[in-house]
């Protein structure tokens, strides 16, 4: 069997949520988002450590000793810092097939990378749609993550899956909509 290279797939979510991240108005810094208990800065901040955490543990490092959040004061400046050092591992011949450890358990360096873009893709729903943006969100990126999200996330919740009960949506839900729903979001929050 051929290892896929989800390389690419992660390209794309980390641009995505780039883009959303750095382009952020500091004064939407405490509007609510769809995290609960999280505001866009603690959104902005999570993702900055989303980054570092990938380039981290493809070199091996323990996810427990990892940040869960990078408290930034610029964000453009920190969040192409991560991306290069995290682009820098992305490029090794042999990332693909390391063997490493995430929060949820030891995976191949493949599939490690499209799990992250998933959850990056994710993420920048949740900071889209918590700033007025979902117009900035690439559809066919949602459509890309959605199949291993749906296999990796089991349908059944319980107190060792972080997501809530999966929301159900109809048969002509977006991809984004199917993307959310199954992490346990409601499609349609809309910040108080």
């Amino acid at each position: 069997m051929t290892t896929p290279d989800t390389r690419p797939l992660l390209a794309r979510a980390l641009d995505q949520a780039g883009r959303l991240v750095v382009s952020t108005d500091p004064v939407d810094g405490s509007r609510p988002t769809p995290c609960e208990d999280w505001d866009v800065t603690a959104l902005t901040n999570h993702l900055l450590a989303v980054v570092h955490r990938i380039g981290a543990i493809l070199n091996g490092a323990d996810p427990a000793t990892l940040p869960r959040m990078i408290e930034s004061a610029d964000a453009d400046a920190d969040w192409q810092r991560e991306r290069s050092a995290t682009d820098a591992v992305l490029a090794t011949d042999d990332v693909l097939d390391r063997v490493v450890v995430v929060p949820w358990g030891t995976v191949t360096g493949w599939q490690a990378i499209g799990s992250y873009a998933g959850e990056l893709t994710t993420h920048a729903w949740d900071l889209a749609v918590a700033t007025g943006r979902t117009h900035e969100l690439d559809a066919s990126l949602a459509n890309a993550v959605l199949p291993g999200v749906m296999q990796y996330i089991p349908a059944e919740r319980g107190e060792h899956i972080p997501f809530a009960p999966i929301v159900e949506v109809g048969t002509d839900a977006t991809a984004y909509e199917q993307l959310v729903a199954w992490e346990g979001r409601d499609p349609n929050w809309q910040p108080a």
